[in-house]
């Protein structure tokens, strides 16, 4: 599991873009509730038509605003929420946590949105949220800042505790939101809701994961060896071998301007131990960030002849899929939380890739080596098992969503006799940004239906002719242009 970092976005976040309150009414955004929606809102115990929002979430104990921003049809607050660091004992001391809330009614049903990393600021929308055309909730997950207790005790930070956090939010939210609740999120996001649902099932009517990776037996990774051998076309898997090759045969001249780089930049190597590890890492996980975010289409971009292409050719393929700026401490800092999560509880992929012969000196470095030695890390070979059977013998109103081509999908979650209404989509030639959307009509219309009666806002029409369900809210081409997709500038190997 790896990142590499040469910009400023991710699926994982799902970001948005902030617009003014005066947004054109040319653009597609969600209408205002009207009156009849409002006094339904107050009738469930929602929100009464004299009393304003912020003030019904600013009154709930420890919730405190960090500001307002406008946006046409919604308001959207960005807020900290007092958490305990430690759930089991709560008086030993709290953090404040991060929340956004996209408010658009209270008698509409709200998303519990989930990135497993930071939270986007600025107001944005996930699938979910368009297709039942609700509120949205958005949490940062613990440990990932600001929401980091100081001094970070990290064996605080595991996915009980981060469970039990959102458990909190959305007790404290209920009473405002008395609505149908779903949980969402990306990758990370998708295997935190599922975490969330494991421990406190009763808490949402439903469950939406994109692209989660569920790596049962961290000691054997088979199914990614598998992926490799047979994704794509045999053309673009050898011309992305060629150019990982030279990436490694060139170790000397690249490592120069590795260096090089690193000190135009003032990066630093201490967490991984060297500039060589550093240098290999990225070269190492070409192959996996190129399925990751891109697809069959762009194997006509590959150095067609690696072998005669120039260092500077090499450098800048590589460095334009898996990128050479991330493995520096500087980079690394920010996703520590990650790393060491995948080194304790998590997992992550050990891919061979034996078309590299004897060229690693490393191999597929382990998680370990991205965490700083300071902090102590202990496997727990037990969680995902717990997760994996739980989902299997007790999921209820659960989706999955996958993309063909990722190579997250290797290891998925799967359904076994004892899930009840629940469902795995997988997206025809889709990477790590597979959306409901990218579904072939029927299981589109599938996937969406059930959402929407998950929710409770199923018309007659879609409840009488699943066929005939798409999302209630109109495509926002600010709120949801990022939802699901993934550009590059931040391409990110880890879910």
């Amino acid at each position: 599991m790896r990142k590499a970092l040469t910009g400023v976005l991710s699926l994982a976040v799902l970001i948005g873009t902030v617009t003014a309150a005066g947004a054109s009414a040319g653009a597609a955004t969600a209408a205002e509730p009207d009156a009849k929606s409002r006094s339904t809102a107050a009738a469930h115990g929602g929100e009464a038509s004299n009393e304003d929002i912020k003030d019904r979430i600013l009154a709930i104990p420890g919730m405190s605003l960090i500001e307002e921003k406008p946006y046409f049809g919604y308001r959207y607050f960005v807020l900290n929420y007092t958490q305990p660091v430690d759930h089991r004992r709560p008086s030993k001391g709290t953090f404040q946590q991060r929340i956004t809330v996209l408010h658009k009614d209270t008698a509409r049903p709200t998303v519990f949105s989930t990135s497993g990393y930071h939270v986007s600021t600025n107001p944005s929308r996930s699938e979910p949220t368009q297709i039942v055309d609700g509120n949205q909730v958005s949490l940062e997950y613990r440990f990932f800042t600001p929401s980091r207790p100081a001094p970070a005790d990290w064996s605080k930070l595991d996915i009980w505790q981060a469970a039990t956090d959102q458990h909190r939010v959305f007790t404290a939210l209920k009473k405002i939101y008395p609505q149908k609740w779903l949980a969402t999120g990306g990758s990370k996001g998708g295997m935190t809701a599922t975490y969330f649902e494991r421990f406190y099932p009763k808490d949402m009517d439903a469950v939406v994961a994109y692209v989660a990776p569920n790596d049962v037996d961290d000691r054997e990774d088979s199914a990614y060896d598998r992926f490799f051998r047979n994704v794509g076309t045999k053309e673009c898997r050898d011309k992305l071998q060629a150019v990982q090759r030279e990436g490694l045969i060139r170790r000397g001249p690249l490592l120069k301007k590795f260096k090089e780089h690193a000190a135009a930049n003032e990066l630093t190597y201490a967490t991984l131990g060297s500039f060589d590890r550093a240098y290999e890492a990225a070269v190492m996980d070409y192959i996996w960030a190129f399925w990751q975010y891109s697809t069959l289409a762009d194997c006509t971009e590959i150095l067609p002849d690696a072998k005669k292409a120039t260092d500077e050719e090499i450098w800048n393929a590589i460095d334009a899929v898996s990128g050479f700026g991330f493995y520096s401490d500087q980079e690394l800092e920010a996703y520590t939380p990650y790393y060491y999560q995948a080194g304790t509880q998590l997992g992550s992929p050990d891919i061979k890739q034996p078309w590299l012969g004897n060229l690693s000196r490393y191999g597929y470095q382990p998680p370990r080596n991205f965490v700083p030695r300071s902090i102590p890390m202990k496997f727990d070979r037990g969680a995902m098992r717990d997760v994996d059977r739980w989902v299997r013998n007790n999921a209820r109103q659960m989706l999955y969503v996958y993309g063909e081509n990722d190579p997250w999908r290797a290891e998925p979650f799967r359904l076994g006799r004892g899930a009840k209404d629940s469902y795995v989509y997988t997206v025809p030639g889709a990477n790590h940004g597979a959306r409901i959307s990218g579904l072939p009509d029927a299981e589109r219309a599938k996937a969406t239906a059930a959402i929407q009666r998950w929710a409770g806002v199923a018309p007659a029409a879609v409840q009488a002719d699943p066929a005939k369900a798409k999302p209630l809210a109109k495509f926002d081409t600010r709120l949801d242009q990022l939802n699901g997709e993934v550009e590059r500038g931040e391409e990110v190997l880890r879910p």
